[in-house]
Formats: structure tokens, C-alpha cells, sequence
């Protein structure tokens, strides 16, 4: 006889994330922080289990995301009380290592990230989280999960803070006339439990931009939303290519790989201000790394390679230019850091700088932010969980290709 296992599940704060937790289709909200929305969403999960039992999945943008740690907390927090209430133990049923969770009678929730997008091809998967959309890049959504979800008209749940008018605004706003959708709107004020006197103070005693508080707490679609690089979907006309150019004007910008994060190089053309070539791998021997930059420099007829020297950069540059490299040493610190980034925005605010439609690059550069200190100083980096690594070697690739920096690179300068 099959063992019946109920859920006492949370009571919701509100109709909105009492709807976000039962509607029996596809959601789609944006939400502003601390609103209760991964609480609403784990919730979810549980709760369509009980009704149609089967495989769930939470996806979420990567491992190291604090949205993703904090689900996986929840999950694996309610699964250990169903667990043991129903007389089973628990570390039999919840793979720690990797990141699933059974629970006999009811089904599987299986976590995955958008970092590994082949991951997400699978069958019969009843529903999906996928949290922290707005930061994904689309085809996570048109060539992966969409199709996954066809066997049993599962459905899939967003969830997020705007960023910018990208592809998740144009989804959300599709929902709300959608059928068989739900299009889901609050901002922080709309948790009952949070004292407004602790948001205002968010708002107006500290040094948050009125636009960044109107995107991350009021949920508000803004254009440009990160304040960084603006019109970038604009600028993504260039065409990528295999071959240099005849006026000795090819430069390009390298970013070392640091554990996780991913080497990066990007190839311009100086003289037309175009991206042309974009490279970009982990889990690489830096032995391999440095073999794939070089076959690239000279493919392409680099005459100056601006490469990051901070940490592993310093001796994989020196093997670099010790095979030929033309390599310019860039040490990065928070005024260098500001310059090259400062000089890419004005790149595109003054239209001086095309690149490819690549879905990777348009992220990082879409989601990049810019945050001011309790001491006034500007910081520029990319949202928590992140990389930042294609935006760090565009910025290298454009500073090459600014004034004075695209002679070619000698070893006496060396």
C-alpha cells in the first residue's frame, strides 16, 4: 500500500504570493527583494507535488548565487521534516553532492543552473523554478527549458528583479495575456512583515540611486536598467570573423580565469571600433588556455594584447609574450579598474564601439553594475553569482584599441 505523505505548507503573507504558490500554470513575477518570493517558490514546489507527483526542478542562475543557496536550504529543510515524519531517513533520500532531493510517493526536485545549460535537456519534468531570469540569458528559456517542459505541459515559474527592458520584461509582460499565465507584480512595501520605516530609510538615508531602488525594490522595468552601458542590444550589429585586417589595426583584451570564473578573449578590429572575434572557456589547463590565445594572435594578426596580470595573468603573460605575443600588462586596481570601465560606457553612450549578437556577452554587460560606498566611492562590478570576465576583457580589447595603444607591443617594452 502506497504511504501518504502530506505538507503542512506555510501560510502566504498575501493573496499575490498565496497565488504565486497555487496557480496551476506557468507564472511570471517580478518581485522586489525580500518581497517572499523563493519562500513563495519553494512553497510551490511542494505543493504541486502533492497534487501531481513527479520530477521538479529549481533553476537558478549558479551555484555560488545566494538566491540559490538559500533555496536549496528550504527545500532540503522541508524535505528533512517530511522525511522523518514519514519514518524515512532523510540522508538516504537527499543527494547532497548532487543537489536532489526524493521523497517516496511524491516525486524528485532536482536543482540546476543555467551555467550548464546542456544540463537542462531532459524528460518529463512536471514543472520549473527558474529564478533570477532577468539575469539569464534568453536561449536558457527558448532552446533549453521550453522544450523540456512539453512532455506533461509542465509548467515553469519566474521569478525575479527587472533588469532592464531584456528578454524577461518582454515575457512578463506577455503573460498578463496569456492563457493559462499569471503576471505577478510587488515591490518590498508589499510584504506585510517588513517595517516601511526600514525600507524608506533604504530609500532615502542611504546612497542608493533613486533608479537603482525603483528597479530592485519597486520592481520597476527600467530602461538600461544597471546605469552602466547603455544601448547595448543597439550596438550588437557586428559580425564575427575568422581572418585579421590589412592596416595592422586587430588588438585585443584577455581576462585570466581566476578558480571558477572563465578566461576571456575578445578580438577587435581598432580601426572600425568592431568586435570580431570572442573566446571564452573554463576548466581549461593553462597550458591549453595559453596555446588556443596564441593560435588566436596570430590568426587574427593581433599587434597588441591588453591581458589582465593580477594573479596567474603576470606568468601566463610572460609565456605569452615569450612565444611572440605582442602582450601589454594591465594591473587592475579600483582607479584602473574605473578608467577602462568608464571608457567602454562612453563607448556606447557615443556609439563608437559594435559587437556581436552574443547572448553571454549582452548579459554581463546588460546586468553590470555600478553601486556608490557609505564614503562616496563608485564601485563597478557584476551582480552577486555573476562573471564579469567578458565585460573586464572588452573593456581590455577597447582600452587597446584607444589612442597610443595600438602600436605594436615589442619586447624591449618588455
Amino acid at each position: 500500500m502506497q504511504r501518504t505523505i502530506d505538507i503542512a505548507l506555510m501560510r502566504p503573507h498575501s493573496p499575490t504570493q498565496h497565488a504565486m504558490i497555487t496557480h496551476p500554470g506557468s507564472v511570471v513575477a517580478f518581485c522586489g527583494r525580500r518581497y517572499g518570493k523563493t519562500d513563495a517558490y519553494v512553497q510551490r514546489l511542494f505543493y504541486h507535488m502533492q497534487q501531481k507527483p513527479g520530477l521538479y526542478w529549481w533553476v537558478g542562475l549558479t551555484w555560488r548565487s545566494a538566491s540559490m543557496k538559500r533555496a536549496w536550504r528550504e527545500v532540503t529543510d522541508v524535505a528533512r521534516s517530511v522525511l522523518l515524519a514519514s519514518g524515512l531517513d532523510p540522508d538516504r533520500y537527499i543527494n547532497r553532492s548532487a543537489y536532489e532531493v526524493r521523497i517516496p510517493g511524491l516525486g524528485e526536485i532536482w536543482f540546476r543552473t543555467s551555467e550548464n545549460p546542456s544540463s537542462l535537456a531532459g524528460e518529463g519534468i512536471r514543472g520549473a523554478v527558474v529564478d533570477e531570469f532577468s539575469l539569464m540569458s534568453e536561449t536558457v528559456w527558448t532552446e533549453y527549458l521550453e522544450g523540456t517542459l512539453l512532455d506533461h505541459g509542465g509548467w515553469v515559474a519566474f521569478s525575479g528583479v527587472p533588469k532592464g527592458n531584456n528578454w524577461a520584461a518582454n515575457i512578463w509582460r506577455k503573460a498578463g495575456n496569456r492563457e493559462g499565465w499569471l503576471q505577478i507584480h510587488a515591490t518590498t512595501y508589499d510584504n506585510p512583515f517588513i517595517d516601511r520605516e526600514n525600507i524608506d530609510r533604504i530609500r532615502y538615508d542611504s546612497n542608493t540611486s533613486e533608479r537603482y531602488f525603483r528597479q530592485e525594490y519597486l520592481a520597476e522595468i527600467i530602461e538600461d536598467a544597471g546605469g552602466v552601458f547603455r544601448g547595448v542590444r543597439d550596438m550588437a550589429t557586428a559580425t564575427l570573423r575568422d581572418y585579421g585586417g590589412k592596416d595592422n589595426t586587430i588588438v585585443a583584451g584577455l581576462d585570466w580565469a581566476l578558480s571558477y570564473d572563465y578566461t576571456v578573449l575578445i578580438v577587435m578590429d581598432a580601426g572600425k571600433r568592431e568586435v570580431i572575434h570572442v573566446d571564452r572557456f573554463n576548466g581549461v589547463d593553462y597550458s591549453i588556455q595559453r596555446e588556443r590565445i596564441i593560435a588566436a594572435c596570430k590568426r587574427f594578426e593581433v599587434i597588441a594584447l591588453v591581458a589582465e596580470e593580477n594573479a596567474m595573468g603576470k606568468p601566463n603573460n610572460d609565456e605569452l609574450r615569450k612565444r611572440g605575443v605582442p602582450v601589454r600588462d594591465f594591473t587592475t586596481t579600483h582607479a584602473s579598474k574605473s578608467e577602462i570601465i568608464e571608457s567602454l560606457a562612453a563607448a556606447f553612450e557615443n556609439r563608437n564601439i559594435r559587437i556581436p549578437n552574443h547572448d553571454e556577452l549582452i548579459t554581463e554587460l546588460q546586468s553590470y553594475e555600478v553601486q556608490r560606498t557609505a564614503s562616496g566611492q563608485v564601485t563597478y562590478s557584476a551582480p552577486e553569482g555573476m562573471h564579469d570576465d567578458m565585460v573586464m576583457a572588452l573593456a581590455l580589447a577597447n582600452f587597446a584599441a584607444s589612442t597610443g595603444q595600438r602600436r605594436r607591443a615589442t619586447a624591449k617594452e618588455y
